[in-house]
């Protein structure tokens, strides 16, 4: 019995990589490849590319294919901005038969598939919404604004960027309705909501809960003439 030695692929230029990928497009008469089907057709191990790409929508992305639909590649902090945008485009918690275009991005069928149904979906995203937010309640030390003396830099509690579970959060708070005018998504189709600072950052204003509000798009760009008057 002979042994040889098994081939890893690391030297592999990425052009190669990535035309294999699209020799398996043509094979399959489909604009799109999954992993499965990669791992069925192609010249390599799909994990060979992810590594090298990091993702396999990347793959895709990079050899102009469309992006497959499968769960298994589609990273779970998308999956979950995805539920928060619909939620946001609606105004109230999605129902399962909203899990679709022009609302959203993925099937209804893709929560099933990785959670188990759209409820389990829904609990996860729930959680991960309520989990504590490291990245806007840290202090920021990085972007440390200046007061009126440029020499003493005004040390800040919080970053700058509102981060989306904290935009969530409130407007869950506000009723996904702006606190100026009353707009609502439920009320009224395309209304577009902003979270803000009450006080501006650049003022001295922090990005915590009792400082940022629920806006519409007018009176949010209305609140940003105003203050820079």
């Amino acid at each position: 019995m002979k042994f040889t030695l098994k081939s890893y692929h690391r030297n592999v230029p990425d052009e190669e990589l990535l035309n294999d990928v699209i020799a398996v497009s043509k094979m399959t008469g489909r604009n799109t490849v999954t992993m499965a089907e990669y791992e069925q057709h192609g010249k390599y191990h799909p994990s060979t590319l992810h590594r090298r790409f990091h993702s396999w929508f990347k793959v895709l992305e990079k050899t102009g294919l469309e992006k497959s639909r499968s769960d298994i590649n589609i990273p779970e902090k998308e999956l979950f901005k995805n539920i928060e945008d619909i939620w946001v485009q609606l105004g109230r918690q999605p129902k399962y038969d909203e899990v679709k275009k022009p609302f959203s991005k993925y099937s209804a069928g893709t929560y099933d598939k990785r959670f188990g149904s759209w409820l389990k979906a829904l609990d996860k995203f729930v959680e991960y919404i309520n989990e504590e937010d490291d990245d806007s309640n840290e202090e920021n030390t990085e972007n440390n604004q200046l007061n009126n003396n440029p020499e003493k830099p005004t040390r800040r509690k919080t970053k700058r960027n509102i981060s989306d579970r904290l935009r969530f959060t409130i407007l869950m708070r506000d009723g996904f309705t702006c606190q100026s005018c009353g707009a609502s998504p439920t009320k009224e189709r395309g209304v577009e909501l902003h979270v803000d600072h009450i006080l501006p950052w650049s003022k001295g204003g922090e990005t915590e809960e009792k400082n940022l509000q629920t806006k519409c798009k007018q009176c949010n760009l209305g609140k940003g003439n105003a203050f820079n008057k």
